[in-house]
């Protein structure tokens, strides 16, 4: 019997990982993925994480997971596919067969890109179609790209295709960004990179690969020749394991303060995948920490 299991090995997960054990807690961390730190991972660089300006995402998440691993964090491998409970405990399923049995639950599983939903985008999925820019920009050089979306991700991926391709479209379908102010005036001053605001793109064309993007403007449609699309155009929350146990909101993100309480008892919530109004690293981390410390209160009530 675990005091705590922690789902998801993000920056959420993980800072809770490194307060459970400084906290005496027999604690264990459920990883989907092997040696996994989160969509941090995938940021070619942090800007706005305090002491570590600059910072390649892969290696930050690295470290904060490398600080867990130094405290003697236990990491299972798995995929939690069912949480049942039973009286005061937890019983954890996870897609390989095994179970976990806990006293509280700390959720930090995070979101996953939305798409786009459009004609061609699951078609040339891998084939022209990217949800992560810094995974596959390098693979863009003197070539057109398009990127969908008007937020950080969307702008950020921008600037960073616009380092390889000859020429980037951005494409957003409100009239003005989301995106920071900085960031906003930075891509606005790339020579290579056209901005497209009150569009949308209604249809990815090609044979084998894509060729070409059907982009409505205002009502009317025009064809753009591309060679990659990536689509930025935000999240949807990993939280249906747990929409009969606890309260969500009308978009699925779990509802819970800055200390992580959930209407389940026992169960917190921590990183992206909570209801709040910035989803950043250093939020994520924060979160992590005041989990462990509403579980220690939890704990105490019920042993």
């Amino acid at each position: 019997m675990y005091d705590i299991v922690i789902i998801g090995s993000g920056p959420a997960g993980l800072s809770s990982a490194i307060y459970a054990q400084r906290a005496g807690l027999k604690a264990v961390v459920v990883e989907k993925n092997y040696l996994g730190t989160g969509q941090i991972s995938e940021s070619e660089r942090v800007d706005n994480y305090p002491g570590l300006y600059g910072e390649n995402g892969f290696d930050l998440g690295e470290k904060f997971r490398s600080h867990a691993e130094s405290l003697g964090t236990e990491f299972i491998e798995g995929e939690a596919v069912k949480i049942s409970k039973n009286a005061t405990d937890y019983s954890i399923e996870l897609d390989n067969g095994n179970s976990l049995e806990t006293h509280t639950v700390i959720y930090a599983v995070g979101t996953e890109r939305r798409k786009l939903q459009v004609e061609g985008e699951k078609e040339f999925s891998g084939r022209g179609v990217s949800y992560c820019a810094v995974c596959d920009a390098a693979f863009y050089k003197d070539k057109i790209t398009a990127v969908a979306g008007g937020g950080d991700t969307a702008l950020g991926d921008a600037a960073l295709l616009s380092k390889f391709a000859k020429k980037v479209y951005l494409i957003h379908r409100r009239d003005k960004f989301r995106a920071n102010k900085t960031l906003q005036q930075k891509v606005e001053n790339i020579s290579n990179v056209e901005i497209l605001l009150n569009s949308q793109i209604k249809k990815i064309n090609g044979s084998n690969k894509v060729e070409s993007i059907t982009v409505d403007k205002n009502g009317a449609e025009t064809e753009i020749k591309v060679d990659g699309v990536f689509v930025a155009v935000g999240s949807v929350p990993n939280s249906a394991i747990l929409k009969d146990l606890v309260e969500v909101d009308n978009n699925g993100y779990i509802v819970a303060n800055e200390d992580g309480v959930t209407s389940a008892n026992g169960i917190f919530v921590a990183g992206d995948v909570r209801t709040k109004k910035l989803r950043q690293v250093v939020t994520a981390v924060s979160d992590g920490a005041n989990c462990v410390l509403s579980a220690e209160d939890y704990l105490e009530k019920i042993k």
